[in-house]
């Protein structure tokens, strides 16, 4: 009983139901925006939808593991041609680091 009422405690319900809430959001930008195999129609002009494009990508990043921007450009062209833009919106967006020039890139846990 008392873990039914911390559950449903006011403070916690705002919280939960909008995880839930994003979650039917991002299921939805990326039914729009995928095709069948995987790939992107097209890359999102709207940042928050962007977004959720970005946090699927990244996906495909092991943590810990060092990319060179070749090893980069290959696994992101798996999803559309614009590599480039879609490397600057991960550095941009804070989903994966990169060396100096460009020559080492990694994913950073959110």
């Amino acid at each position: 009983e008392g873990m039914a009422q911390r559950l449903l405690a006011q403070d916690s319900l705002p919280a939960a139901a909008s995880d839930v809430d994003l979650e039917a959001y991002d299921r939805k930008v990326l039914k729009n925006y995928m095709l069948p195999d995987g790939s992107l129609k097209q890359l999102p002009s709207q940042v928050k939808k962007m977004e959720v494009v970005l946090r699927y990508v990244v996906k495909e990043f092991q943590p810990g593991v060092r990319y060179t921007e070749k090893q980069v450009n290959e696994i992101l062209g798996r999803f559309n041609e614009d590599t480039a833009r879609i490397r600057r919106a991960l550095v941009d967006g804070g989903y994966m680091q990169r060396q100096g020039g460009g020559g080492e890139y990694w994913r950073v846990e959110k």
